[in-house]
């Protein structure tokens, strides 16, 4: 059950996004595990859609499944619902792809099973999992064209602390869901003082993963509004984390995220965004880049995961 503990701040509407994202990286590591019977790590959460808020109180389920593997990767497809216990009757909150990878006992990569589908609806599932392959690469490719400086009078927000004991899984690294909690903290932080209102998640387009967190390390989260449109406020994060001694400069970017938020009012409703106009050229360059991964995702047009429930609404990402 969704608990008030769940909820980021007074006054929201429901879970936020962070947790969210926990608890499917939780769901699909337990996945990933069991078909491999291997330690896993994430790789690559992206195209996140969040439809709607899960209130405090819900029964909250999240669906994980295998819908294609590699030598040691394994695409798993990811559906969160909720229902009021009173009528159990569930809806779609959110809905994602998570990559992870087996590893053997040295942290190499390992061979995991092949899946092979078994019916229409799998085979359909795994299509829409490929379709996403080349779109994750464009995506990648672009997010490591840029480069971030202190060139720049974007609003920003930067939260520093060490990762605990608790926040690691029995591998000893921190775990992906609650890096990405970590992420959508500073994010929404951010969306928050630029707007003045409360924000949500409402779309992610990737987390990519390039090396662990462990416990002792120093962790830095950056977040950064790189483009606004009507309504919607485009955030880029980089965690970092590593040895405290090293210095703060020092830090390794360990993940990399592109993030959309909303303002919404006290009912939920989505508001209008404050407008943020680049100044430098590294501003008007992100400004640029926030648009070509919009660009790219009508590009390749990716199936979606899971077909549509009747009557669902969505949040407006422009």
């Amino acid at each position: 059950m969704a608990a008030p503990t769940d909820v980021l701040m007074q006054g929201a509407n429901g879970v936020h996004g962070g947790r969210v994202l926990e608890w499917i990286d939780k769901g699909a590591y337990a996945c990933a595990a069991g078909w491999s019977g291997a330690y896993c790590v994430t790789a690559y959460v992206g195209h996140i859609h969040f439809t709607r808020p899960i209130p405090s109180g819900h029964v909250v389920e999240v669906r994980s499944r295998i819908a294609y593997t590699g030598r040691s990767s394994m695409h798993i497809v990811n559906e969160v619902l909720s229902a009021d216990p009173r009528e159990l009757i569930f809806t779609r909150a959110c809905d994602c792809l998570v990559i992870f990878v087996a590893q053997d006992e040295n942290r190499k990569s390992t061979p995991v099973p092949h899946f092979e589908p078994r019916n229409d609806e799998e085979r359909r599932v795994a299509g829409a999992a490929l379709t996403r392959v080349k779109l994750r690469k464009a995506i990648e490719e672009e997010m490591l064209r840029q480069s971030y400086t202190d060139d720049s009078t974007a609003p920003k927000m930067t939260h520093r602390f060490m990762a605990k004991p608790t926040d690691v899984n029995w591998g000893g690294n921190v775990h992906g869901g609650t890096a990405m909690e970590w992420i959508d903290e500073a994010a929404t932080a951010c969306t928050m003082a630029w707007s003045g209102e409360n924000t949500v998640a409402v779309y992610a387009g990737g987390f990519r993963f390039y090396r662990p967190v462990h416990i002792g390390d120093l962790v830095e989260v950056e977040a950064r509004i790189i483009r606004t449109d009507v309504r919607s406020m485009a955030v880029t994060v980089h965690l970092r984390a590593g040895d405290p001694k090293e210095g703060v400069g020092n830090l390794p970017v360990a993940i990399h995220a592109s993030t959309t938020y909303i303002g919404v009012d006290i009912d939920g409703n989505p508001l209008a965004a404050r407008k943020y106009t680049p100044q430098t050229p590294e501003d008007k360059r992100l400004e640029q880049h926030a648009s070509n991964l919009r660009e790219l995702r009508n590009k390749y047009a990716p199936e979606p995961l899971f077909q549509p429930l009747r009557d669902e609404a969505q949040y407006p990402v422009n």
